[in-house]
């Protein structure tokens, strides 16, 4: 049997075959379809991957058209042939993407033909097709075939150029993140070659590993690494609204963390801080959502970068308390972060805290002959700000509290403590009603009287004048 390939890929026979062929072919393309993806994936281990993963997506729409295409041009040999030749130049262009070559389609291109011709050979028969028409019908598949691998060569060679752009961008995204920062001089040189505008600024994305990307959603502009173990990206300029909705549109499943946006100098800081964040969003201190902002985060991603840190000032400034117990230290630091947060007055602090102002009052006493002098240092007062409020982010993953944290209730006032916390509650979380720990309640016979003066802070007792020691509030 005579047959060419005319110019563009297309196969012509010298004998067009009989048309009754295709209503005889096209009840048996289902089940051939998934028995040529089931030895296709069998004999390539690439595209025996996942059913969601981008090969077997390609795999199947590549069998089913071109079974269906070859069914139709039997059936009508004038039938539209752009489609079936934009989807194999489309496959081509996608293995030079993925920076394969294109062993793997064209074995997948012989299997199938093969497992098709061992159907013919079965089907044939039984619809008394005669030994021309079988031999016809072979020579017209092998020509099918070899047909669609000029189509995926071509994609493939016309993807290239294109590739090897995306190689000069890859170069680029990682001379931009070198410590130190690379010259001025190299960064414009390799960004001509990758056809990239240099900006003043840029912001760096982390992204979770595994995260299904839609590459066509992400701006020309965006540099993308997503082959390592830390996918990320750079954008040039600001975390603009639409650069956000990109980044959406880009991660369907998946999540972005947007670091600070900064010169070209800072571009590894802000891949850095990007990443403290994503971990601190997998850890539930950050909430999670499509994309989040380092610049909305600066002082908890600076106040847990270093934990081990936080723990040894813990230890320096709040040394005494190891003496209490777990529930007395809980509740101590619970009002010691609330008036360091609020400077309010007894009853503000008793109302945020949903305690008597009288309780409050007791507590301070206690934290002043804990602590010393300590609440009246302004720097000794600021690290113990800093450490409670890292206690309390911590708190919000159920991290561990770190060393001297109470592990069990009892009080003063035989309420039970928090267990196995040091860190504050969140306002939100409080539904307790006011507790007294002095034994009794305001204008319950024995209940101890307001002291009248108090020597570390006048918190508004309404008894008489305090005396100030430097933490007089209002």
């Amino acid at each position: 049997m005579t047959r060419t390939l005319e110019p563009g890929g297309l196969v012509k026979l010298a004998a067009p075959l009989p048309r009754q062929l295709a209503a005889i072919m096209r009840p048996e393309l289902p089940s051939l379809a998934k028995e040529i993806i089931e030895e296709i994936k069998r004999a390539i281990p690439e595209y025996g991957r996942p059913i969601q993963g981008p090969y077997v997506q390609a795999l199947q729409i590549g069998v089913e058209r071109a079974l269906t295409h070859f069914v139709d041009q039997i059936a009508d040999p004038s039938a539209p042939r752009e489609r079936h030749e934009d989807t194999y130049r489309r496959l081509g262009r996608f293995e030079a993407q993925e920076g394969r070559t294109l062993d793997n389609l064209q074995a997948a291109f012989r299997i199938g033909a093969q497992v098709a011709w061992r159907r013919v050979m079965r089907v044939g028969p039984q619809r008394n097709l005669s030994s021309a028409v079988m031999a016809q019908l072979a020579d017209a598949l092998f020509a099918y075939i070899d047909e669609l691998a000029s189509l995926a060569l071509k994609g493939y060679l016309d993807a290239l150029p294109a590739e090897e752009l995306e190689e000069h961008r890859r170069r680029l995204l990682h001379l931009l993140l070198r410590r130190p920062p690379a010259s001025r001089r190299a960064v414009e040189e390799l960004a001509e070659l990758a056809e990239w505008d240099v900006p003043e600024e840029v912001t760096l994305v982390a992204v979770p590993p595994g995260s299904r990307v839609v590459r066509t959603a992400l701006d020309q502009d965006v540099l993308a690494d997503f082959a390592g173990p830390e996918p990320h990206l750079l954008v040039p300029g600001r975390m603009t609204a639409d650069r956000q909705r990109m980044l959406a549109e880009a991660l369907p499943e998946g999540r972005a963390v947007a670091g600070v946006s900064v010169p070209l100098t800072g571009t590894a800081d802000s891949l850095r801080w990007a990443r403290q964040a994503l971990g601190l969003v997998d850890s539930g201190i950050l909430d999670d959502g499509p994309v989040t902002r380092c610049e909305d985060h600066l002082i908890t991603l600076w106040l847990l970068n270093d934990p081990a840190l936080i723990d040894q000032i813990a230890r320096r400034n709040l040394a005494g308390m190891a003496a209490l117990n777990p529930g007395q230290r809980h509740r101590l630091l619970e009002t010691l972060r609330t008036w360091l947060t609020t400077r309010g007055t007894a009853a503000e602090i008793a109302e945020e805290l949903h305690v008597h102002p009288q309780t409050v009052r007791y507590r301070m006493r206690k934290l002043e002959g804990t602590l010393g002098e300590r609440l009246t240092d302004p720097d000794s007062r600021f690290a113990i700000e800093v450490v409670l409020r890292a206690m309390w982010l911590g708190r919000r993953a159920g991290a561990d509290p770190g060393p001297g944290a109470p592990e069990g209730p009892d009080g003063p006032d035989g309420a039970a403590g928090t267990a196995g916390t040091m860190a504050v509650r969140h306002p939100a979380d409080r539904t307790a009603p006011p507790r007294h720990e002095h034994g009794g309640s305001p204008g319950v016979r024995g209940a101890p009287a307001a002291p009248r003066t108090m020597t570390a802070l006048d918190l508004g007792t309404g008894g008489g004048p305090g005396t100030e020691t430097g933490m007089r509030t209002r």
